[in-house]
């Protein structure tokens, strides 16, 4: 059913003015001015086309039209203000919804949420590893992070790490029959490919081009859906994988992987954090919003050591 409603603020405005029996009490309550409070009431007459104060000197008194309607309206406000208390108490007793890149989350989030939990160790972080879009508006999702050129319409947007690519591999892969000393080295070695989400996403022959190599066919080798997994791969010693600098951070910083060659090659495309821009300040998303940029912050820095 269709409601035809007065303006909210008409109604909020009689409300007041009947619930204390004063123009000048309303206002203080709405942070408005007594003249304000008068001309939505008045508003609200007109609309109705009934009386509901009668203007006495000094005082305010209800008509038996202002009596019949003040009641109900009182209640209903009440109930509107319950159920915006509810909300934001499921909300605040929720989990707080990050969706993230499936390889950014598993190879460089992961390692680091403990430190968000023993900061703010009352609020619960779920994680959904995905690639797709959301919609703020629709879902239950509070903040995003994702890979891309950092052009998100109607979100608000905070850049959080550069990217650049290079060849990684397992640190045996530098010795044996074919150790890996120049880029041309990679002809007697396998290439592995890994899906990075996007449509222009790195790929060898880019890497080859900039290296200078031309004789090595750039799309032999397995390939992978996630980047994720061609990671592991060369990690196990089945190849060399074009990894992102992001990516592969701690697995370098471990020795799990190596960057045989000096060559790295900038991307325009980078990770970005995004949220609802009426969510920006609420609290729990802005003490996970401070945590994340730090800890980019951070990486950024070790990593021009």
């Amino acid at each position: 059913m269709e409601r035809r409603l007065p303006p909210l603020n008409a109604l909020r405005a009689f409300e007041a003015a009947g619930r204390h029996l004063s123009l000048t009490k309303a206002a203080q309550e709405l942070h408005v001015t007594p003249a304000a409070v008068s001309h939505q009431v008045k508003a609200l007459e007109d609309y109705l086309g009934v009386q509901l104060f009668r203007r006495l000197n000094r005082a305010l008194l209800l008509t038996d039209a202002g009596q019949a309607c003040l009641p109900g309206l009182a209640e209903g406000f009440d109930r509107l203000a319950e159920a915006v208390t509810a909300s934001r108490i499921h909300d605040e007793h929720r989990a707080l919804a990050v969706t993230v890149p499936p390889t950014f989350g598993a190879r460089w989030l992961l390692s680091r949420l403990d430190r968000f939990r023993a900061a703010h160790p009352g609020i619960d972080v779920r994680i959904d590893a995905t690639d797709r879009l959301v919609d703020f508006a629709r879902e239950e999702v509070d903040i995003g992070i994702r890979y891309g050129a950092g052009d998100y319409p109607e979100v608000h947007v905070e850049p959080l790490m550069a990217e650049e690519v290079f060849p990684v591999c397992s640190p045996g892969l530098l010795e044996g029959p074919h150790p890996l000393r120049k880029p041309g080295d990679l002809k007697a070695h396998t290439l592995l490919h890994g899906e990075w989400g996007t449509r222009a996403q790195p790929d060898w022959s880019m890497w080859l081009l900039a290296a200078g190599v031309h004789d090595i066919d750039a799309t032999r080798g397995p390939q992978f859906s996630l980047a994720g997994m061609a990671i592991q791969a060369a990690i196990e010693g089945h190849g060399i994988a074009l990894a992102g600098s992001v990516l592969v951070a701690d697995d370098l910083a471990a020795g799990r992987l190596i960057k045989p060659f000096d060559l790295s090659v900038p991307v325009s495309f980078g990770y970005y954090m995004v949220c609802a821009k009426t969510a920006v300040n609420r609290p729990r998303i802005t003490a996970f919003r401070e945590w994340l940029i730090a800890e980019a912050r951070e990486y950024e820095a070790n990593r021009k050591l």
